[in-house]
């Protein structure tokens, strides 16, 4: 599985970076850098930037809606390490028609998600723009170094499980960009609940070992765990919690659930554990296995036992 476009690049940057000493900073490769702070805690520092027409249609969704989706698919970052987010900055470049109400509504979408979570603004920036709205969002969280999860933490017979179903926001894109903004599934799109309170959760669990948001699709996102953890995975497409389709579930992205890799005797525990916590429970869809001769990261796909040929592919900007 070859690297091409935006992870090809982005293993280019890493390349050119990489003669400059990190003080013991861990940078790129997971969902959030790890700067320790000293006393036995990390803090968790993570970036996304959103683009009008990119990533968004302006009159497909609200401002409070869009306010809302910036800070969470940041957070859904900062949950993806173990951690607890404690702060947010924000930047925004606004064309001159977004700078009135619009953005007040905007921003009061942005307050909300962030008094959801108990997550101050400490800063940012203002710009205009000559073209579209283009929105930078910086996450900060903190965990105890024994809580972070890493995606090089994977272990051959590891359980491959997710929180929760996958597919909707893409079927909700769907309804985007075919107009109809108003659909249950576009709601899906425009308005992720990050699993800031799971991530954390799972970060105080010793079973389990690697863990990733899923916000390309899991075709794209699990390979960054097999490559890192120098493993393979097995996924069993009938046990894929998909309401939508199948190619939705797996390479749609923008999901924002959390797929992470667990010890398999103490599954069941954790499972009880984690529904007694939030009165669901997490999917089990593969296991991890070891890694055969000096392939790229390799997905075994099955369906009822029987292996299954697949080119699924997640998203990728380039």
């Amino acid at each position: 599985m070859a690297k091409t476009g935006e992870f090809a690049l982005i293993d280019r940057i890493r390349t050119l970076f990489g003669d400059i000493p990190s003080g013991g900073i861990e940078g790129i490769g997971d969902d959030c850098a790890v700067i320790p702070s000293g006393g036995g805690r990390s803090t968790v520092i993570t970036t996304d930037l959103l683009a009008e027409g990119v990533h968004f249609l302006r009159r497909a969704l609200s401002p409070e809606e869009l306010g809302r989706k910036s800070l969470a698919v940041n957070l859904s970052d900062v949950a993806a390490m173990g951690a607890a987010p404690v702060g947010s900055l924000l930047s925004l470049a606004l064309p001159a028609d977004c700078r009135g109400e619009w953005a007040e509504r905007f921003m009061a979408g942005y307050h909300e998600l962030s008094a959801r979570y108990g997550v101050p603004l400490i800063g940012g920036d203002t710009t205009s723009s000559e073209g579209g709205i283009t929105i930078n969002v910086v996450a900060l969280g903190s965990a105890p170094d024994a809580c972070i999860k890493r995606r090089s933490g994977a272990r051959p017979g590891d359980v491959i499980a997710v929180t929760g179903p996958l597919g909707e926001s893409a079927a909700g894109l769907r309804d985007v960009l075919a107009g109809r903004f108003d659909t249950p599934q576009a709601r899906i799109h425009h308005n992720p609940t990050p699993c800031v309170y799971e991530g954390e959760w799972l970060g105080s669990r010793s079973e389990v070992h690697a863990m990733i948001d899923l916000s390309d699709g899991l075709a794209s996102d699990l390979p960054h765990i097999l490559e890192l953890s120098g493993v393979g995975a097995t996924i069993h497409l009938e046990r894929i919690p998909a309401p939508c389709t199948l190619e939705d579930a797996l390479a749609g992205g923008e999901d924002y659930k959390l797929l992470f890799t667990a010890r398999p005797e103490d599954w069941r525990q954790l499972c009880g554990a984690y529904r007694e916590r939030f009165g669901t429970e997490p999917a089990a869809v593969g296991e991890i296995t070891r890694k055969e001769g000096d392939a790229g990261p390799c997905i075994a796909w099955c369906s009822e036992g029987r292996p299954v040929e697949g080119s699924w592919q997640g998203f990728s900007h380039f």
